[in-house]
């Protein structure tokens, strides 16, 4: 896949974390990596919305209760930062 050189601006202390954490490894090759990882979550939240949407459509609105659980799941879900890495 091509590749476009751009200027970030990023937090000095979560750089400064990526940089120790990575070691010799690309810096760009791991933001490249992180920025498709986020964007594969959006796709899979516009996916969710989109079904929700057809949901309410076909039956209804949908139970602010259920909503809220979902909303808990998607958060569960959407923090991976909260998990241990995988070992490999």
């Amino acid at each position: 896949m091509p590749k476009e050189k751009v200027t970030l601006t990023l937090d000095t202390e979560q750089l400064e974390e990526l940089r120790s954490l990575v070691d010799a490894r690309s810096l760009s090759s791991t933001v490249d990596q992180a920025v498709g990882s986020y964007l594969s979550r959006l796709r899979h939240l516009r996916a969710v919305d989109e079904w929700l949407a057809e949901l309410e459509a076909e039956h209804g609105p949908v139970d602010p209760e259920t909503l809220e659980w979902a909303a808990r799941i998607v958060d569960d879900w959407a923090s991976p930062g909260d998990r241990p890495a995988k070992a490999g």
